[in-house]
């Protein structure tokens, strides 16, 4: 009786012993499951990550443009997002950072602004980016009091769409930028420094636009050769710059150029200023 009672005791231990050996395995391959997920996502997250920014497609949609910028940003290691028309608002430029976008291409007007007062029209000493989100008066009331935007028209007979300067970016713009190249599309980005140096202050590591006013197509066809020159051949911006305007020319009919900032960017490339290695 006692051998066949010490007997059964063994079967039991020998059962339990199995089943914590299977619940370890469990726990272990459970660990090792969690681990390569995290690993992927954590492999996901290294990927860069570039924006193009389409606010003229309100008025002037381009696709053939967005396929390509893509294609030539997709090649060179980015995933790719496009935000067009009404999707480009006020919100939108206030919580851009937090995207953490390493490459942004702001296909949107801009430019200096003219304003009525009393019988002068008297010009904004300030480079204003422009939304799709159509203005009113009684929305960024504070915004608007403090100079940060105004009311502006792409042209005649279309309906006003809120505008934004520097002083915007500084003082309402929430967090800061990682290390992003920053291309802007729209008229006179390089007139003055204003717009340059505040996304510098915000952590951009460098800016590239017009000094002057520039037509659609031309200023389409020439940041295409731009991408390619900066993302493809991996030239240094000042390399891209002077590559894409020897190719390119000034706007022929407004003489404008690239410029870059800040002037220590110009003998970096792409992947030296956004601090990324392309595994490739």
């Amino acid at each position: 009786m006692a051998g066949l009672i010490k007997s059964r005791l063994d079967n039991q231990k020998d059962k339990l012993g199995k089943r914590v050996i299977a619940i370890i395995c469990l726990v272990l391959i459970g660990l090792v499951l969690f681990i390569g997920c995290s690993q992927e996502a954590s492999n996901v997250e290294l990927l860069p990550k570039a924006a193009i920014v389409d606010q003229l497609y309100l008025l002037e949609p381009n696709p053939a443009f967005i396929d390509q910028a893509e294609a030539y940003l997709e090649a060179s290691g980015f995933e790719v997002d496009v935000y067009q028309g009404e999707q480009v608002s006020v919100k939108f430029y206030r919580e851009l950072p937090k995207y953490r976008y390493k490459l942004i291409i702001f296909r949107a007007h801009s430019g200096l602004m003219q304003r009525q007062e009393d019988s002068q029209v008297m010009v904004k000493e300030a480079t204003y980016l422009f939304t799709g989100e159509a203005y009113k008066q009684t929305r960024y009331v504070r915004e608007q009091l403090s100079d940060q935007m105004l009311p502006a028209r792409m042209v005649e007979d279309y309906p006003l769409v809120f505008a934004v300067n520097s002083k915007f970016l500084l003082t309402s713009m929430s967090g800061r930028f990682q290390d992003t190249a920053i291309i802007m599309m729209g008229c006179g980005t390089t007139y003055l420094n204003d717009m340059a140096g505040a996304f510098g202050l915000k952590g951009a590591s460098t800016y590239i636009g017009w000094d002057s006013g520039v037509g659609i197509g031309y200023v389409d066809e020439a940041t295409l050769l731009l991408i390619k020159n900066l993302c493809i051949e991996n030239l240094t911006i000042g390399e891209v710059v002077a590559e894409t305007m020897t190719q390119e020319g000034p706007d022929p009919s407004t003489g404008a150029s690239l410029k870059y900032y800040p002037s220590k960017s110009g003998d970096q490339t792409i992947q030296e200023l956004i601090r990324w290695e392309n595994p490739d």
